[in-house]
This record gives structure tokens, C-alpha cells and sequence, in this order.
């Protein structure tokens, strides 16, 4: 894969957005630092180190700690690489890459020694965490800023689609393995092993924690632990996993049983219902109507299987449809997983409100050209929200011995990123498999 030619165009385009940026908020230059270790509580072991995302934005610079970059109209960028002397741990490399050769770069042995080379006058935005400041350089976060840097983030650049594609391509590997080791009745924690192993990762590499759940655990809806120990029977798996390549994040969730047929019913209907919301992602549409759609078309999936006897319509009318589904239908997908700017009116800020009722979903803009977005409907069975409604009005529409025999299943989510464009969607997700799995 050439990147060098696509990071090019996708600088440019960046820069242009931080001129725009600067000019919007009144200042004259840029600084953004990658961010600084940060310890545990009386100890001197450091948490993994996740760098500032606008230091992302710019370079693919994962691991590097004390680094900054300065975006000046009219001038080539800076980078401030921090390259340290330590025997104790591997330092950075010299800089080398596709994106090496447009910047100007200086090396620095100590966090301290960036201030050499950081503007000395003029008026300085500083993007970044208060604990990453330098003497004279403290973070400021501009609003007028930011805001125009995190609205126009969400349409991507053909660098960041071809990043997120070959994201896609090291989970889809995960998520095959992963499979394979839960039809061979691994524990969950082994599968979480198998999926580490077949996309290339470690803990730390990953986008987000692994939900890696087997039978009832699906019901939580971010099951974060692992058991050591394999159930008696595993009944169906559910796994929500993605992979990084350069900061970019993909996002994929996949179900399977064992072959009960109800369960499996629940499954291919949700599938259904998924590949339906993913043709309707397109340019223009409300991504709030979006969720609500799936909401009838889930609904739906209640109906016919006789889980619910209601029609989709009241059932998103009276909120049954969303004891079974609670969640939003998906969120802004980029170099973090749960993108910045989802509720943004314009590049100059505001809020675009969620619909009534629906407090958890986390993207209401109009969907445009470039912005990736996740679109993960799911069914669960979940006790904190069904006894509510074994106890309403609504109780004698539901068949209750169905809904506990699918409960030991947990429930079912299935998730594709999906890219929009002028015309049909992109896949991400479907292509990765289709291309590693083309029969």
C-alpha cells in the first residue's frame, strides 16, 4: 500500500482546515503536543500512553511521548520529535516514512529543550492536555478552534479511508479466529487471545477493551471481563472488537450460536434489519431518522418472531421496542471510536439535539461524503430493562416463555463501518471479510 502520495493530499487538506481554523479563532499559530506519560497513583508504572488526537491528525506517531508540532499559515509544519536518552526502555528511531519529508523536524533530548524551537511571538493555540505544557506553553484549547477542527474531522480524506480500510482488514483476521476458537469451545479470555494473535495486536495496540462474551454476558452491553474458564455449554458468542492502523480505529461486532433455531432466527433477522440500515446511510440523511429506523425495523424483527406482539410502530411509540434495544444505532468512526463532533450544528459550534427518548445516541448530524460511521443494531434480554416492562401496561403483548429461553443466549449485535459517499456506501467491514473469506 502507497500511502506517501494519499498522506500528502491529506496534510495539505488538514492544514488548510488549521488555517482556516486559526484564522476563525484570531490566532497565529498552531502548537499541538502529543502528550506526556501518565503514572498510577503512588507508583512509577505509567498507564498506556494514548497520544492527543489533532498530534494524530498529522502524523502517525503512536508511541512517541513529549513531541509537538507547529502549523503557521504561509510555512512548512514543525515537528519537535522527542527522542530521549534512556537505557531503561527503547527510545524512538531517527524519524523516518512516508510523511518525513514535509516537515521540518528537530530533535530534542529532553521534554524541556521544545521550547527552542516553539514561536516566541504572536498569538499561540495550543491543542492539547494541561498536563503537557512547557514553561510559557500552556494549553488553551480555543473553542472557535476546536470546534472547526472536530466538525470538518468527521469527513475523511482518502489517507485516513485507506488507513481505516486496512483497520478493517486486521480485525476481519481477528474476528475469524475468534470464531473458529469459540466453535472450539475456548473460554472467553482464549478467544480474546486467539483474536489478539490473528490481528497482529496486543492490549495496548487496540482501539477499545475487547467485549468478548459468551452465553448471558452478550446481555451486557460492555461486558468488560474475560473468564479464565470455559461454560459447561457455549451457547452463542458475541464479539465487539477493532484494530488500529496509524491511529485510525475500526469498530466490528459479529454474533453466532450454536445452532439453537430461535436463537439463530433472532440472528438472521437482526442481520436483515443491519444490512437494510447500512443501504440507508447516504449522503444527506438525518442520522436521527436513521436510528429511528431501526427502531421499527428491529421492532419488526420482535414481531415476526413472536417476541412481541405489537406493531413496530407502537412499539417505538410506547418505548417496548427499547427495552430490547437501547442503544444508539452507531457513532462517528475515526482516530478515536467514538469520534469527536457528533452532535455539532455547524463548524462554529452548537448542538444538534438527540431524539426524544432515545438518550444514548451518539452522532445527529446529517450524514455527508467521507464521514464514516458505524451502524450496529442489536436485540438483548436484558433483566434491568425487562422488569420494568413485565410489569407495565405492555406486559400481556410479550411472550415471556420465548423471551427467557433467548435470554441464556444474551442477545445479538452485529456492527459494520460503513463509509458514506454521493452515491452507495461503502462497506469497510464487508469488503475486509468478503476479501479474506471470498468464498
Amino acid at each position: 500500500m502507497n500511502l506517501a502520495p494519499l498522506y500528502a493530499q491529506h496534510l495539505s487538506a488538514v492544514c488548510r482546515r488549521i488555517e482556516a481554523a486559526l484564522e476563525r479563532s484570531g490566532h497565529d499559530h498552531l502548537l499541538i503536543p502529543s502528550g506526556v506519560l501518565k503514572y498510577r497513583f503512588l507508583d512509577d508504572n505509567p498507564y498506556p500512553f494514548a497520544p492527543n488526537p489533532h498530534f494524530l491528525h498529522l502524523v502517525p506517531l503512536l508511541t512517541h511521548t513529549d513531541c509537538w508540532i507547529v502549523v503557521t499559515p504561509g510555512k512548512r509544519p514543525v515537528l519537535v520529535y522527542h527522542q530521549p536518552a534512556d537505557y531503561w526502555h527503547i527510545t524512538p528511531t531517527a524519524p523516518e516514512g512516508f510523511w518525513v519529508e514535509h516537515f521540518d523536524i528537530h530533535i530534542t533530548r529532553e521534554p524541556s529543550q521544545a521550547t527552542a524551537f516553539l514561536p516566541k511571538s504572536g498569538r499561540l493555540a495550543i491543542v492539547g492536555e494541561a498536563d503537557a505544557a512547557l514553561d510559557g506553553y500552556m494549553p488553551n484549547n480555543p473553542p472557535a478552534l476546536v470546534e472547526y477542527l472536530h466538525y470538518h474531522r468527521a469527513c475523511k480524506t482518502p489517507y485516513e479511508l485507506a488507513c481505516m480500510r486496512e483497520a478493517s482488514r486486521r480485525a476481519t483476521l481477528g474476528h475469524v479466529a475468534a470464531e473458529a476458537a469459540f466453535r472450539a469451545g475456548a473460554s472467553e479470555f482464549d478467544i480474546h487471545r486467539a483474536y489478539l494473535g490473528a490481528s497482529g495486536q496486543n492490549d495496548s495496540d487496540a482501539p477499545y477493551g475487547n467485549i468478548v462474551a459468551l452465553n448471558e454476558h452478550a446481555a451486557v452491553l460492555h461486558y468488560q471481563r474475560q473468564d479464565r474458564i470455559a461454560p459447561t455449554r457455549s451457547r452463542s458468542f458475541l464479539i465487539d472488537a477493532g484494530a488500529s492502523f496509524h491511529g485510525y480505529a475500526s469498530d466490528i461486532t459479529r454474533t453466532c450460536g450454536d445452532g439453537d433455531a430461535r436463537f439463530q432466527a433472532l440472528i438472521d433477522g437482526v442481520e436483515q434489519a443491519q444490512l437494510a440500515l447500512v443501504d440507508e446511510v447516504r449522503d444527506g440523511r438525518d442520522y436521527r431518522d436513521l436510528h429511528l429506523s431501526a427502531h421499527l425495523k428491529l421492532a419488526g424483527v420482535l414481531q415476526a418472531l413472536g417476541v412481541v406482539r405489537m406493531s413496530p410502530e407502537a412499539q417505538l411509540e410506547t418505548g417496548v421496542s427499547s427495552a430490547f434495544f437501547p442503544h444508539g444505532i452507531g457513532h462517528l468512526l475515526g482516530l478515536q471510536v467514538h469520534d469527536v463532533a457528533g452532535f455539532s450544528a455547524s463548524d462554529a459550534g452548537g448542538v444538534i439535539p438527540k431524539p426524544e427518548g432515545h438518550p444514548y445516541l451518539r452522532l445527529t448530524r446529517a450524514l455527508a461524503p467521507g464521514m464514516v460511521v458505524t451502524i450496529e443494531p442489536g436485540l438483548y434480554f436484558i433483566d434491568l430493562l425487562l422488569a420494568p416492562l413485565r410489569a407495565g401496561p405492555h406486559a400481556d403483548a410479550v411472550d415471556w416463555s420465548l423471551v427467557e429461553h433467548l435470554a441464556q443466549f444474551g442477545g445479538v449485535r452485529i456492527e459494520d463501518d460503513v463509509v458514506c459517499t454521493t452515491a452507495a456506501p461503502e462497506n469497510l467491514t464487508r469488503d475486509a471479510f468478503a476479501a479474506i473469506m471470498p468464498h
